[in-house]
């Protein structure tokens, strides 16, 4: 029997090799745990068993670390950016999703010779834009509160609204519990800004205890058992709980500080190193080329439609780049999918290892360049959002103007 407290040590180890090596080199933390679970979860010990395996709690402890990061992500959209960069958001995010879907889809289908169901499973898992690593990136190099930063969080939701909703109507197993899991959580993200914000005023923010924490992680598990139960994702209502619950969060930096600090330091360690864990050199290898044409795919359909909208509105060049290879990430909702395709016996399991190895590559290579490459200041993301903004209530102003006699 394996010494729990030695896996426990191994894995924080690789966390704080990663965390060593990403203010080394000066890029994304999520991006190294991701390539140390490759290179890791690739090796074997004498015995021929992989060096690093999953248990158990190492599964729930990076399923934890999947949810709270994408309840932060959309805790860190501000209610009042997200309505004044509405059309923005929107739009890119519901091209970000479109084209990939359709381009993956028809590719995986007419290119590759799969069946229409497993071509759907493609277009699903390669449409997504990680909200794991978009937020991971922003909140290192400061940018989550930046105009810009919160517009691309938003179209990382509506991106993944969409992966979400193509995989309900198209795959959806309609229940019980599905209805009970809609209902209950309508009602709870109702109440949630109000009853988060009456714990804050009523037992302070400052206490040992923590009582806001604990109820925020309470609501986080309860909400995603019933998503569990209805055979759908715990990430999504993590996100719309972290939407609900931005505006207590934007009044009290404190509480989101605290929750940043849990998450980055315990669960999502676990959560991008598993994510390494999955990409099997062997099998890359051997399925090189459809991989890199199904990453090629991915890349170019997310770059055909952000780029062009990216600098419709108003943003410059380097922005715009950014900006299409961030919305050009895939992580939690592709490997999602493409596990859900597997467990329900939609694809097999090459075809799994392909998606996952292209969703992984796609959390890798993308934030490379746009870090490396075009990573733009705070000042000009915030400004951007000035711009926008004018550029906007000029558009308005000259549409409500009388027309000249």
């Amino acid at each position: 029997m394996e010494n729990i407290w030695f896996v426990a040590a191994f894995w924080m180890g690789l966390a704080l090799v990663a965390s060593l090596v990403s203010i080394r080199l000066g890029i994304s933390v999520a991006l190294v745990e991701i390539l140390v679970g490759v290179i890791v979860g690739n090796l074997h010990s004498a015995g021929q068993a992989p060096l690093l395996h999953e248990t158990e709690w190492t599964k729930f402890l990076a399923m934890l670390g999947s949810g709270v990061l994408t309840f932060l992500a959309g805790a860190e959209i501000d209610p009042a950016s997200l309505r004044a960069n509405l059309r923005a958001s929107l739009s890119i995010g519901v091209l970000s999703f479109l084209l990939p879907f359709l381009g993956a889809w028809f590719f995986a289908q007419y290119g590759l010779g799969w069946p229409l169901r497993q071509a759907w499973i493609a277009g699903i898992a390669l449409s997504t834009t990680s909200v794991a690593v978009v937020y991971a990136v922003m909140i290192e190099g400061g940018l989550s509160g930046t105009a810009l930063g919160k517009m691309l969080l938003a179209a990382c939701f509506i991106t993944d609204f969409g992966t979400v909703l193509a995989l309900g109507i198209l795959f959806a197993d309609f229940n019980i519990w599905l209805v009970v899991f809609v209902v209950v959580t309508a009602v709870m993200l109702w109440f949630m800004p109000k009853w988060t914000q009456y714990l804050i005023t009523r037992l302070g923010a400052t206490r040992v205890s923590e009582p806001e924490v604990k109820f925020l992680f309470l609501v986080l598990f309860f909400l995603g058992g019933l998503a569990s139960s209805a055979r759908s994702e715990a990430v999504l209502p993590a996100y719309l709980l972290g939407l609900v619950v931005a505006g207590v969060f934007l009044r009290d930096k404190t509480l989101v500080h605290r929750m940043r600090s849990i998450a980055f330091a315990i669960f999502t360690p676990f959560y991008f190193i598993k994510a390494g864990l999955f990409v099997s050199v062997p099998a890359l290898v051997a399925a090189v080329g459809v991989i890199a044409l199904l990453l090629g795919v991915k890349m170019a359909t997310k770059l055909v439609g952000v780029w062009p909208l990216a600098r419709y509105f108003y943003m410059r060049s380097r922005e715009a780049n950014y900006t299409a290879l961030l919305m050009s990430t895939g992580l939690t909702f592709g490997t999602i999918s493409a596990l859900f395709g597997l467990q329900n016996k939609i694809i097999d399991q090459e075809q799994y290892s392909i998606l996952v190895t292209v969703v992984i590559l796609s959390a890798f290579i993308p934030t490379l360049l746009a870090q490396k490459f075009f990573q733009p200041s705070v000042r000009t993301m915030t400004a951007w959002g000035r711009l926008y903004q004018r550029k906007i209530n000029h558009k308005a102003g000259a549409q409500a103007a009388p027309a000249p006699k």
